[in-house]
């Protein structure tokens, strides 16, 4: 099968045009079929703030009412994946930006309340991508660049987790290429110490992952996106890599890059 690289990137490459620009250069320069994904919550709380609407979150989770569902509308869709699209453009990538609306790519469920409403929020199934419209944009040579936003079928928008998003875009498409799920974000990647850099954990095997979360070396807020990546390496994408975005260019001269995650 061809490769086919799932490439999430975080608001520390999204926030600073600097290294958004180094980003988008090598992304350009990576081999193969691509889809990028991408948040902005950062900008979007700027920007919300600015207009009186005060964001809401909940253990670092947005609640999206009806008012704060336009903002995120126009600042994911609109203002940050025009920009990124704009600028691969500028690189040579021929970049599509896209919601999950667009093309029916990406359904979701609007989150059922429990204990708390988190308002228009959507969660993701086995059956929210559309991997054959999908596949065909990627063979008519187009590079799709998704936002953080899907919708339900029934007119709705919904404010959508980019992980998820990214996650559920890898486990669909494996089927059809040999899929490489990457999260970017501002670390070299699982580190054996937080605080120190040079303690990268190169390699990580489901065996592993239960010894370091046993060892609490894995906690909080990386569990969730480690959890997801070994549910996307159980429904077939080849492996999960979790590295800093400026070294993505590692990638592309064959050297080790980040924490490989995979069988």
């Amino acid at each position: 099968m061809k490769p086919l690289y799932v490439i999430k990137i975080g608001g520390n490459v999204i926030d600073n045009s600097e290294n958004l620009y180094h980003f988008l250069k090598d992304f350009t320069a990576l081999d193969g079929y691509k889809i990028l994904v991408h948040g902005g919550g950062k900008i979007a709380t700027q920007i919300s703030e600015q207009m009186g609407i005060e964001a809401q979150l909940v253990d670092g989770r947005r609640i999206t009412d009806i008012e704060t569902l336009r903002v995120v509308t126009m600042v994911y869709a609109g203002l940050i994946n025009k920009n990124i699209v704009a600028q691969l453009q500028r690189f040579g990538t021929n970049a599509i930006g896209l919601t999950g609306a667009d093309g029916d790519f990406i359904r979701a469920v609007k989150r059922p309340v429990k204990t708390i409403d988190y308002g228009f929020v959507g969660d993701l199934n086995e059956n929210s991508v559309n991997a054959q419209n999908l596949t065909n944009l990627l063979e008519a040579g187009f590079t799709p660049t998704f936002c953080a936003l899907t919708h339900d079928g029934d007119g709705q928008m919904l404010n959508t987790n980019a992980d998820t998003i990214a996650s559920a875009l890898a486990v669909a498409m494996a089927p059809h290429y040999e899929t490489t799920l990457i999260y970017c974000f501002e670390k070299k990647g699982v580190l054996q110490d937080i605080n120190d850099e040079d303690s990268l954990i190169r390699d990580i095997d489901p065996l592993r992952y239960e010894e370091l979360k046993k060892e609490q070396i894995i906690h909080s807020g990386m569990l969730p996106k480690l959890d997801n990546a070994f549910t996307a390496i159980a429904c077939g994408v080849k492996a999960v890599v979790i590295g800093k975005a400026d070294e993505l260019n590692k990638l592309q001269q064959n050297e080790p890059f980040g924490t490989r995650l995979s069988k």
